[in-house]
C-alpha cells in the first residue's frame, strides 16, 4: 500500500522552552514533573506512523492520552515542536504563508466534534463555505455541495438551518462540508462522541459505508475502544502523550504489547470487532449442479464433512446438501437439485460476530460468506463462533 502520511518522531510540547523538555521525557520523567519543574505540557511525544493511503486510521485513547493534540498537528494547528510529517513526500511541517493556505484548502479537512456550523446560514450555505472562501463560482459550488450533503443523505435539506436539524443530520452536514472540498485526507476528532448511542452506531455505519464509495484516507480520533475497532483499519493507542501500540484490531486484540493494552482491551465486546472475514475457512470441499449426488457423497466422504454447498458453474450458492439427503436422492433417483436445501444463512466477509450468532444459533447448517455476486467465499461452522465467544472469555 502507498503511504499517504508519514510521521516521524513527532513531539508537541506547550510552554515557554518547549525544545528543553524533550531530554526530560527521554529520561523517562513524567508529565506532572516535567510541568513542575519547567511549566512546559507534554502534549505528544516521539509519535511515528505511516497511514496508508485510502485507510481508516483511528488514533485512540483515554482523555489526556494527546491524541486530540497529535490530530491538530497533522493540519499544522498545532506546530510540532520537533519531528516531520510528511504528506505525499512533502514536509508539511516547513510549510508556511501560501504553501500552508493551499494544504488546509485543497488536500486536508477536518469535521470537528461539536459539528462547527454557521447558525445563520442554511445547510446548503454551511457546506458551501469553504469553495466560497476559495473563490469558486457560486453555480459551481453550490452543485458540488448538493452533491456531497446527497453523499451524506441529505438531499432534501438544502434549506433549512442549522437549528431544525437533529444531532447527527448537523454531523452529516459538517462531514459534507469538509468533503464539499475534495481533500485527499479528511481529519475526524471524536466527531460522534456528542450523539446519543443509536444514533453514533448509525453513523459509524454511514461513515463505514461512504468510505467504501470514496475511498478517502480519514484519520478518526476517539476515546472508545469499541468504536476504534469497529470501524478502524489500523489502530494507534496513544498513553500519556506517547503511541504505545499500532496494528490491525484483530493484531492488537491478540497481541497485545504490554499490561496496559490488555488491561484497556480486556472488556471489548469482541462481537462487535471480529467479522466473517476472521473466522471462516475456504470452502475447499463444494460441489456444481452439473457433478451430482453420488460426487457429492464422494465429497463428503473424502473430507469428513456431513454436508457440502452446491454452486453452479461460476461459482455462484444454490443451495447445501447433507449425506443423509444425498444418500437417499440417489435410492430415489432423483437429481442434486431435487435434494438440495436452498433456504440457508448467507453472510458477507464483513460481517460482524454480533450479526453472525444469531444466524448460527437458529441454523443446522453451516453459514455460507458470499460475495456481492452471490460466489461462495468461505464458510462459518458453529463451532467457529463458539471458539471466538470462548476467547472473549478468556
Amino acid at each position: 500500500m502507498t503511504v499517504k502520511m508519514k510521521l516521524q518522531n513527532v513531539s508537541k510540547i506547550f510552554g515557554p522552552k518547549p525544545k528543553a523538555a524533550i531530554p526530560m521525557v527521554e529520561q523517562g520523567m513524567s508529565k506532572e514533573d516535567i510541568l513542575a519543574e519547567t511549566g512546559n505540557t507534554v502534549g505528544v511525544y516521539n509519535a511515528t506512523l505511516d497511514i496508508n493511503e485510502g485507510e481508516l486510521f483511528v488514533i485512540m485513547g483515554l482523555s489526556g492520552s494527546g491524541k486530540s493534540t497529535l490530530i491538530r498537528c497533522l493540519n499544522l494547528l498545532n506546530k510540532p515542536t520537533t519531528g516531520s510529517i510528511e504528506v505525499d513526500g512533502e514536509d508539511i511541517v516547513k510549510f508556511k504563508g501560501e504553501e500552508l493556505k493551499q494544504y488546509r484548502q485543497k488536500k486536508i479537512a477536518m469535521v470537528f466534534q461539536h459539528f462547527g456550523l454557521f447558525s445563520h446560514r442554511t445547510v446548503l450555505g454551511n457546506v458551501e463555505y469553504g469553495l466560497e472562501i476559495r473563490g469558486v463560482p457560486v453555480e459551481e459550488r453550490r452543485q458540488i455541495a448538493r452533491e456531497n450533503l446527497e453523499n451524506v443523505g441529505l438531499k432534501g435539506w438544502e434549506d433549512k438551518y442549522p437549528d431544525e436539524l437533529s444531532g447527527g443530520m448537523q454531523q452529516r452536514v459538517g462531514l459534507a462540508r469538509a468533503l464539499a472540498n475534495d481533500p485527499d485526507i479528511l481529519l475526524m476528532d471524536e466527531p460522534f462522541s456528542a450523539l446519543d448511542p443509536l444514533i453514533r452506531r448509525e453513523m459509524q455505519l454511514e461513515l463505514l459505508d461512504l468510505q467504501e464509495r470514496l475511498q478517502k484516507t480519514i484519520i478518526f480520533i476517539t476515546h472508545d475502544i469499541n468504536e476504534a475497532f469497529k470501524i478502524g483499519d489500523c489502530v494507534a493507542v496513544m498513553k500519556d502523550g506517547q503511541v504505545v501500540q499500532t496494528g490491525t484490531p484483530e493484531n492488537i486484540l491478540e497481541k497485545p504489547a504490554n499490561d496496559y493494552i490488555a488491561e484497556f482491551i480486556k472488556d471489548i465486546d469482541r462481537s462487535k470487532v471480529i467479522q466473517a472475514d476472521h473466522v471462516m475457512m475456504k470452502p475447499n470441499a463444494i460441489v456444481s449442479l452439473k457433478d451430482g449426488l453420488n460426487v457429492a457423497v464422494r465429497e463428503m466422504e473424502s473430507n469428513g464433512l456431513s454436508s457440502v454447498f452446491v454452486t453452479d458453474r461460476s461459482r455462484q450458492l444454490q443451495g447445501i446438501v447433507t449425506i443423509d439427503d444425498a444418500i437417499q436422492g440417489i435410492k430415489d433417483k432423483r437429481s442434486l437439485e431435487d435434494v438440495m436445501t436452498k433456504q440457508i444463512e448467507t453472510v458477507t466477509k464483513e460481517a460482524y460476530l454480533d450479526e453472525i450468532i444469531p444466524k448460527a444459533v437458529e441454523t443446522k447448517y453451516p453459514i455460507a460468506v458470499v460475495n456481492e455476486e452471490q460466489r461462495l467465499e468461505g464458510i462459518i461452522l458453529r463451532v467457529h463462533v463458539l471458539s471466538s465467544l470462548i476467547a472473549d472469555e478468556d
